[in-house]
């Protein structure tokens, strides 16, 4: 049996003057596991063509779920609450990778113990990009478990229109054809070549591993390639010249990307794979079915070099380090992360985290992408660590960013600031 407590059952509940919420919710712990979470990750273990994955688990421990969802700030806001405190009821607790800083995840469990003692399934085929996000000072600190990896989109039939027979196969390709791409189609719409967020640090840091280099390194290094950067600029500037990139370009938002794509205002795009059912919906779109997605190419200087690190956001699944049955919640941490079991959750509508489940035929028949996506997965990484002032950091560097591509900064001159600017953010 599962029980689900939502954010407002648990605030009536609490002004009701229902005390024991304060520290865990209703049901004790023993042979309950409580779990924070949000709705989707109960919603992909229990709901769906797959069914509930959790029932031979629970079963087999004699253990009963209760789900406390939240939305992803509250979550992570009562996660480490609950976490500080002298002990909580909460057995598992979901983690997003841009929250996952070493004094978050010093209120969690070190997870190498248990590892060792009863290892997760070929743990290796987790996406390494996505489990090394989760260690800190060598230590596990929480299991990867949906991910969202960024695919360049594009509109075949507006390529075919422009008489382009291919999609890209290199960045500068990508930004020739982007360029060709900006006209007035045969159905009289004004098509831009790409359209990309200005609010979002996922596109210029796209860019920048496009070229070698990125904006913060794994190691917190601030532009491990200052040279790379400032091609990525001059790239996105030289576009935004061009017509290349909207107008708009300062004012564009995520929300924006979906819509330009389906109405056929934007030939390219970069947005999570997971975007391709939404954007070839029927009656949504009006080129269903011909919105495609592809791996985002590299500079052809470094093709057969080195591999494109996409960039992902993910959750994980960790164990309060106060938690009272961490042997509980080890357990169902290492049942759901089982090849079956990701499987099962990708086909719930999970982003499953395993490199192989792209190549299981349940899965991949419903996923026109699924190999390309898996090779994304497979060197993707976060679009920068998490750290105090990371949100901070990335402020900055959207602030230079917008400046270059609209011509008000040049790249070398961003490129400079951002250095200065970020610099002391990550030593406080």
């Amino acid at each position: 049996m599962t029980h689900h407590w939502t954010r407002r059952q648990a605030l009536q509940s609490a002004l009701g003057g229902a005390a024991a919420l304060a520290a865990g919710p209703l049901w004790a712990a023993g042979s309950t596991l409580n779990i924070l979470c949000h709705r989707v990750h109960q919603t992909s273990l229990t709901t769906g063509p797959a069914g509930d994955l959790t029932a031979p688990w629970r079963n087999s421990a004699n253990a009963e779920c209760v789900w406390t969802s939240f939305d992803t700030n509250p979550l992570q806001d009562r996660l480490f609450r609950e976490a500080s405190l002298e002990k909580t009821d909460f057995g598992v607790g979901f983690v997003v990778n841009s929250r996952a800083t070493p004094a978050a995840a010093s209120l969690l469990a070190p997870l190498d113990a248990f590892q060792a003692k009863a290892p997760i399934e070929d743990f290796a085929d987790i996406a390494p990009g996505l489990v090394s996000a989760m260690r800190f000072g060598g230590k596990l600190a929480a299991v990867p478990f949906r991910h969202a990896t960024q695919a360049l989109f594009y509109n075949e039939a507006l390529l075919e229109e422009r008489g382009i027979k291919a999609p890209p196969t290199s960045l500068e390709e990508l930004v020739d054809q982007a360029k060709q791409l900006s006209f007035r189609s045969a159905a009289g719409t004004p098509v831009v070549g790409m359209v990309l967020a200005s609010d979002l640090a996922v596109f210029p840091v796209t860019f920048a591993r496009a070229f070698g280099g990125d904006f913060i390194g794994a190691d917190l290094a601030l532009l491990p390639d200052p040279d790379a950067m400032e091609k990525a600029l001059t790239t996105l500037q030289d576009m935004f010249k061009a017509g290349a990139l909207p107008r708009s370009y300062a004012t564009t938002t995520n929300d924006d990307q979906v819509t330009w794509l389906q109405q056929g205002r934007a030939a390219f795009s970069v947005l999570p794979f997971a975007r391709h059912t939404q954007l070839n919906r029927a009656n949504q779109s009006k080129y269903p079915g011909r919105i495609k997605a592809i791996e985002f190419p590299q500079s052809q200087a470094l093709k057969g070099k080195s591999s494109m690190a996409s960039v992902t956001e993910f959750w994980a699944m960790g164990i309060p380090a106060n938690a009272q049955d961490k042997e509980l919640a080890w357990s169902f941490i290492r049942a759901m992360s089982t090849k079956a079991n990701t499987v099962g959750a990708a086909r719930n509508g999970n982003g499953p985290v395993r490199v192989s489940t792209y190549n299981d035929a349940t899965f991949a028949k419903d996923q026109p992408f699924a190999a390309i996506e898996a090779k994304a997965l497979a060197n993707a990484r976060v679009p920068l660590p998490a750290f105090p002032e990371a949100a901070r950091a990335q402020t900055v560097f959207l602030e230079e960013v917008q400046l270059t591509v609209i011509g008000q900064k040049t790249p070398k001159a961003a490129v400079a600031a951002i250095a200065e600017r970020v610099k002391p953010l990550l030593k406080a």
